[in-house]
């Protein structure tokens, strides 16, 4: 009877990382697009949501640790405890890049950009769809969908590197284009930092399914050493 009313209550705590994860997918997209197109309101919404997400943050923490002292719960349910409170951790921490990009859209808005900004939404997209297999690997426990962040992580490093040369030219061609070109370098780290966290959440489903550590870097680096 106590382990179905624990499984019950990690039923509803699973509904509501979903439902913060589609909100933070929002966000991202938002934040991106904000800065795409100089929307400077939809900046605003953004900023005022990532307030929303502290706040699921702090509601699912506090429903968690209310579970380890009533439920005390043991082996896999108790892994999945401690993801739980990790991953919050994470998810916010994505939200709070969001949000820097948000402001870095406002500081721009008066500026003509230096570039068209065509790899920084690629990087925004695939780091939204990270989160969104992140969260569904986390929710049905799919190790498959897990292991598949390794790749798409790669992509992300790759655009970072290539971002980064690009700017790095501009800057160098032409020093009054340093300002806005660091800026947009913030940007494309932001980005690359969500998809370290959602990579992050990949590897928390591997320790809860199986009750095992692995690092999704040195995975990688593994593969490239064996080709």
């Amino acid at each position: 009877m106590v382990n179905d009313s624990l499984h019950s209550e990690l039923g509803r705590l699973k509904e509501e990382i979903l439902k913060m994860g589609r909100l933070l997918e929002e966000q991202v997209y938002k934040s991106v697009k904000s800065l795409v197109e100089k929307d400077v309101v939809l900046a605003r919404e953004v900023i005022a949501n990532d307030d929303v997400i502290d706040e699921m943050e702090f509601a699912i923490e506090k429903k968690t640790l209310g579970l380890i002292a009533l439920k005390q719960p043991m082996a896999k349910d108790l892994r999945l405890i401690a993801t739980i409170l990790r991953m919050i951790i994470d998810m916010e921490r994505m939200a709070d890049h969001a949000e820097d990009i948000a402001r870095i859209t406002i500081e721009l808005y008066e500026q003509p950009y230096i570039k068209r900004l065509i790899d920084i939404p690629r990087m925004a997209e695939i780091g939204k769809e990270m989160i969104s297999i992140a969260l569904d690997a986390f929710i049905y426990e799919n190790m498959d969908k897990a292991m598949s962040l390794i790749p798409m992580e790669e992509q992300m490093d790759a655009l970072y590197e290539q971002i980064f040369r690009e700017l790095l030219s501009y800057m160098m061609q032409d020093p009054r284009t340093i300002a806005q070109a660091t800026e947009l370098l913030l940007v494309a780290g932001h980005l690359e930092r969500i998809g370290d966290h959602a990579t992050n959440i990949g590897e928390m489903v591997i320790y809860v399914v199986e009750g095992r550590r692995v690092d999704f870097n040195e995975l990688a680096r593994k593969k490239e050493d064996n080709k």
